[in-house]
Order: structure tokens, then C-alpha cells, then sequence
């Protein structure tokens, strides 16, 4: 996008914008009208740079410049006025991506990174009606002359879906996002203009709390996010007597009266909630 084009696009100020979401696919579109990405197993990072700094949001509008220092003063060397959509991750011993590091041993991370995959705004004009093909150029041109560590640009690949499927899962990978090059980005909406095809299906959970039974009748389980446990299901299946009865005794103790989940479930989903907690207990996990 040359200088002419750029300055007839809208102002724009830095502010957060909800990032735009991928929907969940069984199977990767092919076709020239497609990119695709890596999908990065991490913390969502919307980052901003103006005369006041760098900021770092969280897709939930949290900030994340406290937890991540390192990266938002890589990010000073950002152009001015310019907003980025990416995903900050943790890589292991192995170079491998670990959310797991990322959630509860950052310290031990071999590297914090902040993988950048779209621009919304550029030297204060917004590119939220560019499509999707520019703005990568734009990137591109923004990490030419390449960016100090930690920020990096995430690449796009050019091959078919049953070669990225493999090479994503020899990897470790999460998945494969799929994106209409001439997509615009739609702030908070998940249209279906950019795709996510997971490849490792697993999810770590961690128990937040219990239905009773016999003695135990499912466990209520979550996942971190942004710092917070969220709701994920009740797990009954598999969840033999013997089991229950050891998972119990080994819950002892354990009970608190806070409920350590950010987010309750809707009712019609299960009975637990917040007026519907006769039987329930909430653990400390």
C-alpha cells in the first residue's frame, strides 16, 4: 500500500478493538482465495502504540503489560500510532510451543514470544476495511528490516491443507487457521471469513469443584485464561465407584466457600449455579 492510498484511509486513534475470531471447522478450505497460518497455542494479544507508549490488551480488554514487560518495550520499536493483532506464546526446551508453560511456569520458559498476524491500524489510519492481503503486506513491510526479540512475525504458508495438516501436527501445533485474502477484520465477530482447523484436540483441565453422590457424582472442571478460571463441563464419564471414592478422599480438605470459577454455567446447561448450589461443593485446585 503505497503512502497516497494509505492517507486517504480513516483516522484512527490507538484504543482497543476485539479482536476477530476464527470459526471452528472438521475441514481446511482449499483454493488460491485462502491463507493460512500456524495457530498458536497462547494468550491472545491485541498491542498499541501511541505518544502515551506501547499497550498490551488481553481479547478480553485486560492488560497485559505487567505480565509481559519484556515485550511491550520490544514493542517501542513499533511504528507510531500503530495497533497489531497477535498471539503471545511459550516456547520450551525443545522450541516447542507449551501453553501449559505459558499458564503456570512462564519462568521456565525457554523464550516469551509475541507472533504478530495483522495490523489494524497503521501510523494512525485504521485497516479495518483493507482487505485481508494488504494488510500482510503492510506487515511485511513493518518487520522488513525484521524486530527485535520478542516480537516476530507470523508467516503465512502456501501449500495444501494435507501437507500444513502434517507438518502443524509433527510440530505440535494446535491447528491451522484458513483466512479469505480479501477478508476485512470484523472487531469481535466470528463470520466465518477466517478459519480454525485444530489438530491437537487435548485440553488440560483443572478440577474447581464437585456434584455430590456416592460419594461424588461428577467433577467440575475449567481452564485458565487470561489469568482466570473459566467453566469448561461436569466430567461423569468413566467416573467409576472406585474412583469417585478415591477422587473424594483425595479432595479432603480441599473445600473453600469462594467459587474459584470467573464464570458461572447458565442453568439450562446444569444444575449448578449460583442459586442452585445445594449439593455442590467448590474445591481449591
Amino acid at each position: 500500500m503505497d503512502a497516497k492510498s494509505l492517507q486517504a484511509l480513516p483516522k484512527a486513534k490507538i484504543h482497543f478493538i476485539e479482536p476477530m475470531y476464527a470459526l471452528s471447522v472438521q475441514k481446511l478450505p482449499e483454493g488460491k482465495e485462502w491463507l493460512y497460518e500456524v495457530k498458536f497455542d497462547g494468550y491472545r494479544c491485541v498491542a498499541g502504540r501511541d505518544e502515551t507508549g506501547v499497550t498490551l490488551w488481553s481479547r478480553k480488554e485486560n492488560l497485559f503489560r505487567e505480565q509481559f514487560p519484556h515485550i511491550a518495550h520490544a514493542c517501542e520499536q513499533l511504528p507510531p500510532d500503530t495497533l497489531l493483532d497477535g498471539e503471545i506464546v511459550a516456547l520450551d526446551e525443545n522450541g516447542r510451543v507449551s501453553f501449559n508453560l505459558l499458564q503456570h511456569h512462564r519462568s521456565k520458559a525457554q523464550a516469551l514470544l509475541l507472533y504478530i498476524f495483522d495490523v489494524l491500524i497503521y501510523r494512525g489510519r485504521s485497516l479495518l476495511k483493507v482487505p485481508l492481503e494488504s494488510r500482510r503486506e503492510l506487515l511485511s513491510e513493518i518487520f522488513k528490516e525484521g524486530k527485535a526479540a520478542p516480537i516476530a512475525l507470523s508467516e503465512t504458508m502456501q501449500a495444501n491443507t494435507a501437507d500444513l495438516v502434517r507438518v502443524a501436527r509433527e510440530f505440535g501445533f494446535e491447528g491451522i487457521i484458513a483466512k479469505r485474502k480479501d477478508s476485512h477484520y470484523e472487531p469481535g465477530k466470528r463470520s466465518g471469513a477466517w478459519l480454525k482447523y485444530r489438530i491437537n484436540q487435548g485440553q488440560e483441565f483443572v478440577i474447581g469443584g464437585y456434584t455430590l453422590g456416592n460419594p461424588i457424582d461428577a467433577l467440575i472442571v475449567g481452564y485458565y485464561q487470561d489469568g482466570k478460571l473459566l467453566y469448561a463441563a461436569k466430567v461423569r464419564n468413566g467416573f467409576v465407584p472406585h474412583l469417585r471414592r478415591e477422587v473424594a478422599n483425595r479432595l479432603k480438605g480441599l473445600e473453600a466457600d469462594a467459587c474459584p470459577f470467573a464464570n458461572l454455567p447458565e442453568r439450562k446447561r446444569t444444575q449448578w449455579g449460583v442459586d442452585q448450589r445445594g449439593d455442590e461443593k467448590l474445591c481449591v485446585a
